[in-house]
């Protein structure tokens, strides 16, 4: 079973790959929505970090964030919205 709350919390401590979450039969539908965009959100504020000259650990934020709007397309999230959102960060 999925600790929920700490996956909407950091949903990347808890899932290896965002696919894993639509795969984890454990959630509903929105709640899978839900960490997916938290996921995309917190990938956008690495990027900011990143264009700001703050070191990550791992380069592969873009193509997380990807895979993150696949995952969320695959679940019938409208992705062009995801991928244009007002302000980086979403």
């Amino acid at each position: 079973m999925t600790d929920i709350e700490a996956a909407k919390h950091n949903p990347a401590k808890i899932f290896k790959h965002p696919h894993d979450v639509i795969e984890d039969n454990s959630l509903p539908r929105n709640m899978k929505i839900e960490i997916l965009k938290r996921w995309a959100y917190d990938e956008r504020e690495i990027s900011v970090a990143e264009e700001e000259n703050m070191q990550s650990e791992d380069n592969r934020h873009g193509i997380i964030l990807d895979e993150v709007l696949s995952a969320l397309q695959e679940l019938g999230v409208n992705s062009d919205q995801e991928k244009n959102p007002p302000t980086k960060q979403g």
